[in-house]
């Protein structure tokens, strides 16, 4: 690019970070005294909610997701505040009724937010209509985003014609979404520029530096026209986790595509969250080996990082480790069964489960697990290429498959939730804190009305949660 051109840049340090390296253990209270720095930097947006930030707040740190986002959007009143929906899913790993999705998205702003990620795991644009139109409606900044993934159905052409719908559907921005780090730099660089040729609103880039290759591909998008990228302050940020802000903002200093951002302050901001990773580690939550160290397989399987996490944990648990790589091998043979879905929640669980279920039990699809059925019937949208009918008869049998948007089978549900949690919901947040985790979010409401004193979150003292929330990349 010969023009002068700021790269706008926004931080995950407060989401995606401890989301994709520290089981979304960081709690608010290490937030808050650090707000008032980051809101001084100049970000484009501050992602701070949404993702596995609501389930982890009400399952593992007792802390009201509602009251951390006016704590956040009262301590940084000049930034935008950010979080990840996922479109008809909300933050749950279901889809909910039209009602449920609009209500959600009323209080989301209401209570602060003001760029609002929507994304679906199949890139059905019939799961995203909805959320979108409710963003607009209420005044929100509305970045629709596709999953970016690699198929012989998922090409350049593709991605554009659904950015061209996303935009047509209201997007304010789009973004790609590589959730696995599979974007190259080469492939940004192309992708980019031919965004640019087709869509007039900003495009913003989204990677983690899963196979080491994270930062190379945000510098190439930024020299083809990117206008906004995904970092992370460097105690949290690089491996399964966005490249580190620091050394973005360093390296494009003087350039065309300088950021603007005072490399002062975004130390000082790194300085301070030394402390929290520290913290994370020694709780056994954050496992540098583990998460920071280049992992190419994600290249080679098409898996992301924390679901290779997920994957070596179920096989532990099984005493296959010798089998690992057999599975690993047997994760893209599945996908391509089923009709290519990109690999993210919910369907990378779904992808790697079965896998896993094909491996131990020595016969491929001996059995299927209910959400695999689910994903072949088509209650989660449409799968972007074809499924193999022979599986999928196998998985069925003569069962009617779902072909319209999956949540008009869904009639309103937002007065029943309202009735079920009537004895402890104080707010229409907590009819929604219990509409999207029922269990969880009755047993932190019933706590918390009686006067219980929130519980410190417990130290990692086994795999199975950590590997649970890290596994997610959404």
């Amino acid at each position: 690019m010969s023009e002068k051109k700021k790269l706008f840049v926004t931080e995950t340090i407060l989401r995606d970070a401890h989301q994709s390296l520290a089981a979304t253990r960081m709690r608010t209270e290490e937030m808050l005294p650090v707000a008032g720095l980051l809101d001084e930097i100049g970000y484009w947006s501050l992602e701070c909610w949404g993702g596995a930030t609501f389930d982890s707040c009400l399952r593992f740190l007792n802390e009201d997701p509602w009251e951390r986002l006016r704590q956040l959007r009262k301590a940084m009143p000049n930034s935008k505040l950010q979080m990840l929906l996922r479109g008809q899913n909300l933050l749950g790993y279901k889809h909910y009724a039209d009602d449920v999705v609009d209500e959600f998205v009323r209080l989301t702003l209401k209570n602060g937010i003001d760029v609002v990620r929507v994304f679906d795991a199949l890139n059905d644009m019939r799961n995203l209509e909805t959320a979108i139109r409710s963003v607009k409606k209420y005044g929100g900044i509305c970045e629709a985003c596709f999953s970016y993934t690699t198929s012989p159905v998922h090409d350049e052409a593709y991605f554009v014609a659904l950015a061209r719908e996303m935009e047509e559907a209201g997007a304010d921005t789009i973004c790609i979404k590589d959730m696995a780090g599979l974007l190259l730099p080469s492939a940004a660089a192309s992708l980019v520029k031919e965004l640019k040729k087709h869509i007039t609103v900003p495009i913003h880039l989204h990677t983690h530096n899963t196979a080491g290759t994270g930062t190379l591909t945000l510098m190439e998008a930024a020299w083809a026209g990117v206008d906004i990228v995904d970092c992370a302050l460097s105690p949290l940020g690089s491996g399964t986790s966005q490249p580190a802000t620091e050394s973005l903002v360093a390296a494009l200093q003087g350039t065309s595509r300088d950021t603007g951002l005072n490399l002062k302050k975004l130390t000082q901001a790194a300085a301070y969250f030394q402390g929290v990773a520290q913290r994370l580690v020694d709780e056994g939550f954050f496992v540098p080996g583990q998460v920071l160290r280049p992992d190419v397989k994600a290249l080679i399987y098409q898996v992301p990082g924390g679901m290779l996490s997920n994957l070596l944990s179920q096989m532990k648990n099984a005493n296959a480790m010798d089998k690992y790589e057999e599975v690993l091998a047997e994760v893209p043979r599945v996908r391509a069964d089923f009709g290519y879905p990109p690999l993210v929640t919910p369907t990378s669980q779904i992808v790697g489960t079965q896998a896993v279920l094909n491996v131990l039990q020595g016969e491929r699809y001996r059995s299927f697990t209910k959400e695999s059925r689910a994903l072949l019937k088509g209650e989660y949208g449409r799968l972007p290429g074809e499924i193999n009918q022979d599986i999928q008869r196998m998985a069925l049998g003569d069962e009617p498959l779902i072909t319209q948007r999956p949540a008009d089978l869904i009639g309103p549900e937002l007065e029943k939730f309202r009735e079920e949690s009537r004895e402890f919901a104080r707010s229409e947040e907590d009819v929604l804190s219990y509409a999207l985790f029922p269990q969880v979010a009755e047993k932190f409401l019933r706590e918390r009305n009686a006067g219980g004193a929130p519980k410190p979150a417990p130290a990692a003292t086994d795999q199975g949660p950590r590997v649970l929330y890290v596994q997610d990349r959404a």
